[in-house]
């Protein structure tokens, strides 16, 4: 497996499907919410990379998706072209570390810490099933919001979700922080099973596109004028919405990772 996922592939600028990149969400579309991604799925990617660039986007940091989407032995910048955690607001090419952004600068301390405590106080009041902990998680481009907390087993997400679906509990959490909050400029992104993300507007997962933009004028770059983007959560709301309808990709919306495999062997041709 090691040696499939970690073979030699040829450069940027020599993929025989030429201008052409394929981004990826990671959670529900490369592997199962917040879990490893199959030797399978990783063997697919590997083949596919030696036709197009390919990289993935979401909304997690770079050590939970080295968790799900690397091993102990490769690192997930090995496997990725372009590795886009935190939506792109931290970003990796061919392994080497791009420009990032700040969340906690853009916002400033006392906006950040007002936000912080009307959220733990809501959670607080909040009559569910369970909670269990880190019900706020700090990132470097966002905070991830989870009514239930971070800390939940596999099974007690999964009840969640259920339980959130029917009674939109993160849905009507969302509203409140944005009727209290109207002037922050900020964007709310329901994804995965448990929580939310809370950004500033604009820093969605299109924010790495600005990424693949800019490759054309890095040495060896290429002017990507072709780039596809699998997710599952592509409806209005669901964190991959925003980079699967905009104008600059080519979006497919995806089941689960089986799905998301199907599609791909069916479209390049694996």
């Amino acid at each position: 497996m090691a040696a499939v996922t970690a073979a030699v592939i040829p450069a940027l600028s020599e993929r025989p499907i030429k201008n052409t990149i394929v981004l990826f969400d990671v959670d529900n579309t490369l592997t199962p919410a917040r879990r490893a991604g199959s030797p399978e799925m990783l063997e697919l990617l590997s083949r596919l990379r030696h036709k197009v660039a390919i990289g993935y986007v979401g909304g997690s940091d770079f050590a939970k998706q080295q968790e799900q989407l690397g091993t102990p032995e490769i690192p997930v910048t090995a496997l990725f072209d372009f590795c886009f955690p935190e939506n792109g607001l931290t970003a990796y090419r061919m392994g080497a570390p791009l420009a990032t952004q700040s969340f906690i600068n853009w916002i400033g301390e006392e906006p950040y810490k007002k936000l912080v405590k009307f959220i733990l106080h809501y959670i607080a009041d909040l009559d569910i099933p369970k909670k269990r902990g880190t019900f706020i998680e700090f990132r470097n481009g966002m905070i991830n919001v989870s009514p239930i907390g971070r800390n939940a087993s596999v099974e007690e997400r999964n009840e969640y979700q259920v339980y959130d679906l029917e009674r939109g509990i993160r849905a009507k959490f969302v509203e409140d922080i944005k009727a209290a909050f109207p002037d922050l400029g900020l964007t709310y992104s329901i994804g995965g099973q448990i929580s939310f993300d809370i950004f500033p507007r604009g820093w969605d997962k299109t924010y790495c596109l600005q990424h693949v933009a800019n490759e054309k004028n890095l040495p060896g770059g290429v002017d990507y004028t072709t780039i596809h983007f699998f997710g599952d959560k592509t409806e209005v709301g669901g964190n991959d919405h925003e980079i699967y309808a905009d104008s600059r990709t080519i979006g497919h919306s995806v089941q689960n990772p089986d799905d998301c495999a199907a599609q791909v062997k069916k479209l390049f041709d694996l």
